[in-house]
């Protein structure tokens, strides 16, 4: 008789579900479709400058931001003075001097004339320069019936700090929104340009150096002065 044959083993690896396998190569086919569109919208958006739509919230925080801002712009512009040229009076304005106090501006020159010298900032070298001056001559100044006052954007504590470490014997006024210095023509972008004005008793200003160079604005409103009274 013929030998029987082996019985085929059942050991072997079964073939690989074909359907399966395709099922998650179409998967990942999809999703690397969907996430190659999206990158393709967003660099659409860049080229044509859009932005992505803003949330509710997100529009209405800006919305409020907005209308501050708003306010804000409406307050300064209410705030605003109107230029000040020779022939003009000093305005009504309250500002605070080195000691944290209010002070009229237009009442500085009721009993007697003003010089008022502008510097950009307290306690720098040509701005020292300048206050020392006026320190030096503050006796001529007075025995002319004139006051002297400092005026800048800083505030009341740099400007009490300058005022003793050099002894300077003049207030200084605390301009914080630069609104006497940019109605006098000495604000610039944001600073402030050394310069001095001159104010006769009674408010009128009658002489004014913008810009001035630190070492000569004092000997300048000086002369000035004496030119007048002789």
């Amino acid at each position: 008789m013929a030998p029987r044959k082996a019985a085929e083993s059942s050991d072997e690896p079964a073939a690989p579900r074909r359907s399966s396998r395709t099922a998650v190569v179409q998967a990942a086919e999809k999703k690397l479709e969907e996430i190659e569109e999206k990158v393709s919208k967003k660099r659409k958006a860049a080229a044509h400058g859009d932005k992505p739509a803003k949330t509710k919230k997100k529009a209405k925080e800006e919305e409020e931001a907005g209308e501050g801002e708003a306010a804000e712009a409406d307050d300064d512009a209410a705030e605003k003075l109107a230029s000040i040229d020779v022939g003009d009076s000093l305005p009504t304005l309250t500002l605070k001097n080195e000691k944290d106090e209010d002070v009229e501006v237009s009442a500085l020159t009721e009993d007697k004339g003003l010089v008022l010298f502008l510097v950009p900032k307290a306690d720098t070298p040509g701005c020292t320069t300048q206050a020392c001056g006026f320190r030096d001559k503050y006796p001529d100044f007075t025995g002319l019936d004139y006051n002297v006052y400092c005026l800048s954007a800083d505030t009341s504590a740099a400007q009490s700090k300058w005022q003793t470490k050099k002894e300077l014997p003049y207030p200084l006024l605390s301009d914080r929104k630069r609104l006497l210095i940019t109605a006098l023509g000495a604000g610039d972008g944001g600073k402030t340009k050394r310069s001095h004005f001159i104010f006769a008793k009674g408010g009128k200003l009658v002489e004014k150096k913008n810009p001035v160079k630190a070492a000569d604005s004092p000997q300048l409103a000086l002369d000035f002065i004496k030119s007048q009274s002789s």
